[in-house]
This record gives C-alpha cells, sequence and structure tokens, in this order.
C-alpha cells in the first residue's frame, strides 16, 4: 500500500479516531481543570433547574462527560488533580438542584442531602475521572521508557551493544 503514510504491516486508523484527533485538546493546570469543571457543572446545574425542573438524573448524565473532559484536558504534570476536582465541582453544581429553603443553613442541608441521595453518579464521574488518568500515566510512562531506550541506542553508537551489552576485546574470545 504505497502513498498511504502508513508503515508497512501498520493497521488502518478508524475515522472515528481521526475525527477525535481532529478535535482541540486543550492541556489545562490542575487548578484550571478544577474550575472548568466546577463552572461547567455550575451552568449544567442552573440549566437544569431552568430547563427541567432539577433533574438529578440529567445532572448526573452530564456530569460523566464534564468529567471525562477534565481528565482529557488536564496537563500530565497535574494529572493527580482531576479526580480530586471533579467530585468538587459536583459539590458546586448540585447546589442549584438542591431546592433548599430557610436560609443558609436549610441550603446546606438540602446541598448534603443531594450529594448522599446522588453519591452513585458522584462516585461514577470520579471513577470515569480516575481511569481515564490512570491510563494517560500508563501511556505517559510507556512513552518515557521508549525515549529513554532510544537515547540509550543512539548513545551507543551503531557498532556498540545497547547499555549492559558486552562484547569481547579484539584477539579474545567473546564473553558469556
Amino acid at each position: 500500500m504505497r502513498g498511504s503514510g502508513r508503515p508497512p504491516g501498520a493497521r488502518p486508523v478508524p475515522p472515528v479516531v481521526l475525527a477525535l484527533r481532529r478535535l482541540p485538546s486543550p492541556r489545562l493546570t490542575g487548578l484550571g481543570a478544577g474550575l472548568f469543571a466546577a463552572a461547567a457543572m455550575l451552568v449544567i446545574g442552573f440549566l437544569d433547574r431552568l430547563i427541567l425542573d432539577g433533574s438529578p438524573a440529567a445532572f448526573g448524565l452530564l456530569f460523566l462527560p464534564v468529567s471525562a473532559l477534565t481528565a482529557l484536558w488536564v496537563r500530565t504534570a497535574d494529572l493527580v488533580t482531576a479526580p480530586i476536582g471533579v467530585p468538587i465541582a459536583f459539590a458546586v453544581g448540585v447546589v442549584p438542584i438542591a431546592g433548599g429553603t430557610g436560609g443558609l443553613g436549610g441550603q446546606a442541608m438540602a446541598v448534603v442531602t443531594a450529594l448522599a441521595v446522588h453519591a452513585g453518579w458522584l462516585y461514577g464521574g470520579t471513577l470515569v475521572a480516575g481511569l481515564i488518568t490512570c491510563v494517560r500515566k500508563v501511556r505517559d510512562m510507556g512513552r518515557r521508557q521508549e525515549r529513554a531506550a532510544a537515547a540509550a541506542r543512539m548513545a551507543s553508537g551503531p557498532g556498540e551493544p545497547a547499555a549492559g551489552g558486552r562484547t569481547a576485546a579484539p584477539g579474545r574470545r567473546p564473553v558469556a
């Protein structure tokens, strides 16, 4: 398959993957990812209250993609912050749909109750963020190992074995 731009023996890339690669891929700091998630969930909470009269199922379903995007868009150096910031964002976003009355104490009690009742969504979104960040971290570690191995091969030179290999001196038997 000449002219395909792929190395020989490589599998074709599905069109869905090609489309996903064209999407923007911002890299947010840990604080930026937390602020993104909190702002998105607050907007979703207000829209849910306005349009769907505070539907917890709609809020929970929309929390899952926000969790995934937060985990995908956080910088590699700040991966640990995504599973921490996502539950905080859920708590911020649940305020508009909690429906508390009676002042600050009543609103706080309604938020705590909503968090307890909708803990499944909270755990699900946190799990999504945690799994995505774990996969990203494992892939990053693999890339680092590949780069280190390539650097070791380049440093050893073309006629010498890679680091740790032993060769025999000229005129001597190879060392086992």
